[in-house]
């Protein structure tokens, strides 16, 4: 079984510009450290909790003779899509309860528009699908870096 994963996050998530950006942004701003956005920031991906991977791969474990060699692209799905700074800068300031001042770059190379899961077959085969929207893990993250913001400071 193969599992196609895209914009997971959550706790314990150190993010780094070009994977983890969800838990980047965060940290970056909790820490008020600069913040890039590369493009209009109108780009739109799917997110995925980690506990919602959790039961993904729980869900295909209780059901590993009928999934074993299946290939299932697991991400938030059309329901857990969010733009990565037109929705996701104004949610973050609203967690935070300030403004959070960003620069702007080139598009970066290879980096698309749209990316959304297709998590139909997933859903069908596993009987899964993903539990905890954009707004309650964006939340979930940002307590989480508040609570242990001494482990991000160098």
């Amino acid at each position: 079984m193969v599992f196609r994963q895209s914009c997971i996050y959550g706790p314990r998530q150190f993010g780094v510009e070009d994977q983890g950006w969800a838990a980047h942004f965060v940290i970056a701003a909790v820490l008020g450290r600069p913040i890039t956005i590369y493009g209009d920031g109108k780009q739109v991906r799917d997110m995925l909790y980690v506990d919602d991977l959790i039961a993904a791969y729980m869900s295909a474990l209780e059901r590993i003779d009928q999934v074993s060699g299946q290939i299932y692209n697991i991400g938030g799905g059309p329901e857990n899509t969010l733009s990565i700074w037109a929705e996701f800068g104004p949610l973050l300031e609203r967690l935070l309860d300030r403004q959070i001042t960003v620069r702007y770059g080139d598009w970066r190379p290879g980096d698309q528009p749209v990316y959304i899961s297709d998590i139909t077959k997933a859903e069908r085969e596993l009987g899964w699908r993903p539990q905890v929207s954009v707004q309650e893990g964006i939340k979930r993250l940002v307590a989480w870096i508040r609570e242990h913001r001494e482990v991000f400071v160098k």
